[in-house]
């Protein structure tokens, strides 16, 4: 894998800085793969600022949406517009060119800033399913348990780790850690931003940012499941021992069944997005780097691809979303007292 002296290309064509002395070397790809490239990631960006900005501006404006499960909704809306406007462009240029144009301490700052938001989304994403888990299997402690300084405390937990995490990972050289003379000898070069792992902070970070909150997610929602397995069956039977029909379930437990099967259906997406990533990233380096980075890269904008469907999973489940969407985009939201509108009864 010795990517400063690849065989058979011609040199100066494909070398992302001709007149400079170890620099990396620049994949040719002709004029319409380019626009094509560039056209489906400006496509993925814009989906993901723009749905964002929905969610963000309906949770926040709307007064009868600041509940819990919203806020951790908003904060992770905020992972995902951050994503789109800072990370996804300048990822497209190293993608379409294998090239970086910036400095390394960009790199750098570019790099904190995708594991990061990424590690941020499935902490936040770990937060709503524990959430969840007490509005469906202890409701009548729920409202003592998730108060506004719980929700808070959780948010910023979730930010303040992740930042941390990401930046000593990667200014303080962790990743690197064990492999330092290989990733010199064959992978450093001028115009690069390859985010390398050696053999254990692939498997640090791997289990850190996804494999661990991931199986934590799925334990949660397993017993949710069970639970309300089981609350459904005890209905069931009381009703058959009474001679009843199965009562309807009451507004705030249609609510929350509601609720919960829709944040389901978000962390499933994030899990079948983001899987795939971090499968090549934990095995790459026990394989001698051998996983193509191409490969590796596209994985990485499936992952992506995950901020911009979270808003159209919303606006599909969530009739609430769409009502907010209407009036936001008609202008109704800069009447008077537009905060106080009714989206649900």
């Amino acid at each position: 894998m010795d990517t400063l002296n690849p065989p058979d290309f011609n040199q100066n064509e494909l070398l992302c800085y001709e007149s400079i002395n170890g620099s990396c070397w620049r994949i040719s790809r002709p004029p319409y793969v380019q626009i094509s490239m560039f056209f489906c990631m400006a496509i993925t960006i814009m989906m993901t600022v723009i749905g964002n900005i929905f969610v963000i501006i309906s949770i926040a404006h709307f007064k009868q949406l600041h509940t819990p499960t919203n806020h951790l909704i908003l904060s992770l809306a905020m992972c995902d517009f951050l994503l789109g406007i800072f990370v996804m462009p300048l990822s497209s240029m190293r993608s379409v060119y294998s090239c970086w144009f910036l400095s390394d301490f960009m790199c750098k700052v570019h790099t904190g800033m995708d594991i990061m938001l990424s590690t941020a989304s499935i902490f936040h994403l770990t937060c709503v399913s524990a959430e969840r888990f007490c509005a469906v299997c202890s409701p009548l402690t729920y409202r003592s348990r998730f108060r506004s300084a719980t929700v808070l405390l959780l948010v910023s937990a979730s930010w303040v780790f992740s930042a941390a995490f990401a930046y000593a990972m990667v200014f303080g050289e962790l990743n690197l850690k064990g492999s330092e003379d290989f990733y010199e000898s064959n992978m450093r070069c001028v115009g690069g931003c390859h985010v390398f792992f050696s053999h254990g902070s692939a498997v640090v970070t791997s289990m850190v940012s996804f494999f661990i909150p991931g199986l934590i997610i799925f334990a949660i929602y397993s017993r949710i499941y069970i639970v309300a397995r089981s609350q459904a069956r005890s209905i069931n039977i009381l009703a058959n021992q009474l001679r009843m029909h199965s009562p309807k379930p009451g507004v705030f437990r249609y609510r929350t069944r509601k609720g919960t099967m829709t944040l389901a259906i978000v962390v499933g997406v994030f899990l079948i997005c983001w899987t795939p990533f971090f499968l090549c990233n934990i095995i790459d380096p026990f394989v001698d780097y051998t996983i193509s980075p191409v490969l590796i890269d596209a994985l990485v904008w499936f992952g992506y691809l995950n901020s911009a469907l979270n808003p159209f999973i919303y606006a599909f489940l969530y009739p609430w979303f769409r009502k907010a969407l209407k009036i936001i985009v008609s202008g109704k939201v800069f009447q008077r007292n537009s905060c106080r509108f009714q989206l649900y009864s």
